[in-house]
This record gives C-alpha cells, structure tokens and sequence, in this order.
C-alpha cells in the first residue's frame, strides 16, 4: 500500500496515493474521510493512525481511484447519481448513503457543506469547508488533468457547475483538489470557465489519443489539460 501522509492543518492531512490524494478531516467530536484512494485496502487504517474520533466515509465520486478502500467502512456517503458507477466496479461495495445538494456535515465545531458538482461524473460533489473557508474540490476544480470522456461525463454540465461553485466564491479563499497541485486560488475557476468555453465552441487545438480503449482530444491548457470524448 503505498501512500504519503501530508498533514495541511492541525485537523485536516491529505493522504497521497497512486496519482490521487483524498483527505481526513477532524472536528471536536468526529472525523470525515473524504474519499478512500487509489490502491489503498484499508483506508480506515490510514485514518486510524491520525485520529482517535470515529470515522465515517464520503465520495466525492465513484471514479475507481477514489473508493478503493471503502469497504473497510460500513457505508459511503454518496450522491445517488454515482450509484451506477460505484456499483458497476464491485457489487460487493458497502450499501451507500445518500447526501444532498446544501447537505451540512457537522463534525463538531466543524461544519461541511455539500455542492453538487455534474459534469465530471453524474453525482461529483465538493465540500464547502465553512468555517475554514476551504473548497474540497475533487476532480472537477485542479490543475491537473480533468476527464470529461466516456459514459456519463458530459461538458456542459461541467461549465454550469462552474457557474455554480463560483456563485459562492466569496464564502471559499482556498482550493484543494485531488489531482494536481495540493492548494490552488480561487481565480482557477474562471480561467476553467474561459478554456470550457473555448473548448465547446472548437477554438481550441487538441491532439488525438486513446486512454482505456476510448478514443479522446486532448486540450492543453495554461489551467488544466482537458480530456474530451
């Protein structure tokens, strides 16, 4: 099991793993493993090591490196529009539980907010961080590399979910993504918008490529590099 442990705050570490980070997060009287990594087994273990709080899971998405330690937990928090995909890797996956757009996880003292987030995936979501002014973002806000290739991922529900998460932008100061540089600014936001749009009405030069057998156009960037089917 290979990762690293990067400790952000006195409550808040991200775990490196495999090209992906996820994250644990602790309050006064719980803590919250957001997403579980790429070829971790027991990511609960991980958290363990961290924290005496009890620990519950949540998804930002069911992309495969992102819940490969899940079932070490009882269930996953989970928008239900990534059901399809979280079960279509293992059906023997821990039973969901089901989180909201606007949704509050309070860990104590510690208040999370749930943003909905389509377009990488059906049922992406980010954490609002209220009270620390931080954006989980996930895969959809990075400097990295975005995927939006293959069943169910779809452009322009990408670019009005940045809409959205910018709509909030004075209640974030800063960013931290799964993919990409560990703390990003919020002015990556427009700078997405700018490129998606770009993208969308082909002003944009891409070079042809095939991951997982899917043929794909590449964009690059000066925000990200933008995978499209």
């Amino acid at each position: 099991m290979n990762y690293e442990i990067k400790q952000i705050d006195k409550n808040t570490w991200a775990i490196e793993n495999d090209g992906v980070r996820f994250f644990l997060l602790t309050g006064s009287q719980k803590a919250l493993m957001i997403d579980s990594g790429m070829t971790t087994e027991n990511a609960e273990e991980i958290g363990e090591k961290l924290t005496d709080l009890p620990i519950r899971l949540i998804n930002t998405h069911a992309d495969i490196d992102h819940i490969s330690g899940n079932n070490a937990f009882g269930t996953a928090l989970m928008h239900p529009a990534e059901y399809v995909n979280y079960f279509q890797g293992s059906p023997s996956h821990p039973t969901p539980t089901p989180v909201w757009d606007g949704d509050i996880i309070d860990l104590g003292d510690r208040p999370l907010r749930i943003i909905t987030q389509p377009g990488h995936t059906p049922g992406s979501i980010a954490l609002l961080d209220i009270n620390r002014r931080t954006l989980f973002s996930a895969d959809s806000i990075q400097d990295g590399s975005i995927f939006l290739f293959g069943a169910m991922r779809n452009i322009t529900a990408y670019r009005q979910s940045l809409d959205k998460v910018w709509a909030c932008r004075e209640e974030y100061d800063t960013i931290i993504p799964s993919h990409g540089s560990l703390i990003l600014k919020p002015h990556i936001i427009p700078e997405l918008m700018t490129f998606t749009d770009k993208i969308i009405a082909g002003e944009i030069p891409f070079k042809e490529d095939e991951i997982f057998g899917i043929k794909v156009k590449v964009y690059e960037t000066a925000a990200a590099v933008f995978i499209c089917g």
